[in-house]
């Protein structure tokens, strides 16, 4: 059986005795009901895993010793910036969870004009930290050492402004007048992929996508929900260029 694997957020060094989260200490004593002496794993994004032993067992704190430190391979060669327009209910998380799973680098967060969520600076500061544990959670899963960022939402207009010029290869899905995925040539490792919120890019978001050197691409003949499309293009593109 694989080991628990947990994230921690500070820097770790062998011989460290470190103090585990709440969340993590209750769910290895209550949930997994780990003993003293046991195995688990700690992750805390600087691409190794770190093994540790249990060394104290309590309701409010538990603490590891840190035994071995390792380097974990399991980045992909593709380094994809989904640009994913908000969505509502648990689509995002949804999104957001299955995106890391899948290896992307990073999640910007975009508020779309078909956006239904509409986040105040306070709820947004919010989410985003709730977003940031969904991926922490998804690396425990999927045994990611190396951790993506959600960023804080930007409209399009603000993150093309920013930041297009950062990645070399630039896709959105729209179902009109587009290539396939799989027929589009490919030379980058760094790519940002553009979808829309439930209902999809506006006319003049996708012109304006466009202007800033966006590709239009399709997935096939079927329309996808937001969800469903961003994490179906995230495994052709790791099927067709990286390491699936």
């Amino acid at each position: 059986m694989a080991k628990p694997r947990f994230y921690h957020p500070h820097p770790m060094r062998l011989g460290d005795i470190v103090t585990l989260s709440d969340n993590a200490s209750a769910h290895a004593t209550r949930a997994l009901r780990l003993q003293l002496g046991d195995s688990l794993c700690l992750f805390n994004g600087d691409g190794h895993d770190y093994q540790c032993v249990l060394t104290r067992l309590g309701k409010t704190a538990s603490t590891a010793e840190v035994k071995l430190k390792t380097f974990i391979r399991k980045e992909s060669p593709l380094q994809i910036t989904l640009l994913q327009g908000i969505s509502s209910g648990t689509r995002m998380d949804y999104t957001i969870q299955k995106a890391t799973e899948l290896g992307v680098t990073s999640i910007q967060a975009l508020a779309t004009e078909r956006s239904v969520v509409k986040l105040s600076a306070e709820r947004a500061e919010k989410r985003l930290a709730h977003w940031q544990n969904i991926v922490y959670s998804a690396c425990e899963q999927c045994g990611r050492a190396t951790i993506p960022t959600v960023l804080a939402p930007l409209s399009l207009s603000q993150w093309l402004a920013k930041e297009a010029g950062t990645v070399s290869s630039r896709l959105l899905l729209n179902p009109v007048g587009a290539t396939r995925l799989a027929d589009i040539s490919h030379s980058h490792q760094s790519i940002a992929l553009l979808i829309g919120a439930e209902g999809g890019l506006t006319e003049a978001e996708i012109r304006l996508a466009s202007q800033h050197g966006f590709q239009s691409v399709v997935l096939g003949p079927r329309i996808l929900r937001t969800e469903t499309a961003a994490l179906t293009a995230i495994t052709v593109m790791q099927s067709l260029w990286g390491d699936f």
